[in-house]
């Protein structure tokens, strides 16, 4: 075999592997929780962010880092071993508070990369900056706070300190990541004999505020009786005033008509007032007949006499009773 012809079969071998080349390294696809930086000659190009098929120049021209758009995780002071149980670093997460207590911090944050092309060029690692970042934000905050707050009722707001802090410091390095959220796992002390100690006061402080709420909640009943009880006071006490004016309304109407009647003819209405009160106020009384002088004359059992019958009408009494 002549020189030419080796020269011509290696010519079309080298082709075809350009060919090759060419053919699976011009396109490339992007799904949809991705997002792609185009590279030529090694220097950041363009950012892809839709999803799909694209294309580029083929390598070494041009190359390609897909990164993702989902949520990352970082776990500060412990991790998972590969049985899925959590192994702590008590060098990591020993801390000092403002008071001089000795706590152990764990925590976890939410991270995601904003702008790839930083992500790639702008820092050799930006993971360990992001931990390293984790690290002097976390213990800035506890060290700035007391071990009561950091143990108890103020675990939010060491949260959101060292989200704000975190993501001050992470936009200062300018690495194309951006922190979602900082979230502690636990805030505990090294000692067994203290940290029961302080269970106990969280524990008292929770039956504090039971307690508070219980009777809250029964200062708000016993209010609510007293208002319901006080607006039927107020509705019975509208009630029998109006009642009370119509009556004097009507006690008005009848003096008048009283008066009216008594101007007529005063004797006899004033004779007709005695009687009508006597009858109210001794309707079982009996009646005694005197003379002028006071002293009594005859009984007349007048009462009787209404209740018995007359004695019946003789003959001769008939007869008479003209000439009588």
């Amino acid at each position: 075999m002549s020189t030419r012809r080796i020269l011509t079969a290696l010519g079309l071998v080298v082709a075809g592997l350009l060919l090759v080349v060419v053919a699976f390294t011009t396109w490339y696809t992007v799904d949809e929780s991705e997002q792609a930086t185009v590279i030529t000659f090694g220097k950041a190009d363009t950012t892809i962010t839709d999803s799909g098929l694209h294309f580029k120049l083929p390598w070494p021209i041009q190359t390609v880092a897909v990164l993702s758009k989902e949520t990352f995780s970082l776990s500060f002071g412990y991790k998972q071993d590969k049985s899925g149980e959590l192994v702590s670093f008590d060098k990591e997460t020993k801390m000092i508070t403002g008071d001089e207590y000795i706590v152990l911090t764990n925590l976890v944050v939410q991270w995601k990369i904003t702008e790839p092309q930083k992500y790639l060029f702008n820092s050799e690692d930006p993971k360990v900056i992001l931990h390293d970042a984790t690290s002097a934000s976390i213990r800035s905050v506890i060290g700035s706070s007391t071990i009561d707050s950091a143990l108890t009722d103020g675990k939010a707001e060491i949260e959101a300190k060292t989200r704000d802090l975190l993501a001050t410091l992470i936009e200062k390095y300018d690495i194309g990541i951006a922190v979602q959220s900082v979230k502690l796992q636990d805030v505990e002390l090294p000692n067994a004999e203290v940290r029961a100690a302080f269970t106990a006061v969280t524990d008292a402080r929770e039956t504090k505020n039971t307690k508070i709420n219980e009777a809250k909640k029964y200062e708000n009943q016993k209010l609510n009786e007293a208002i319901g009880e006080r607006d039927a006071i107020q509705s019975r006490a509208t009630g029998q005033k109006t009642a009370r004016i119509e009556q004097a309304h009507g006690d008005v109407s009848l003096f008048n008509n009283l008066h009216a009647e008594y101007a007529k003819n005063k004797d006899i209405t004033r004779k007709r007032l005695v009687l009508e009160t006597l009858e109210q106020v001794l309707p079982n009384a009996k009646i005694y007949i005197m003379n002028d002088t006071g002293e009594t004359v005859k009984y007349l059992p007048l009462q009787q006499l209404e209740n018995s019958p007359l004695p019946p009408v003789t003959e001769d009494e008939k007869e008479g009773g003209g000439d009588n």
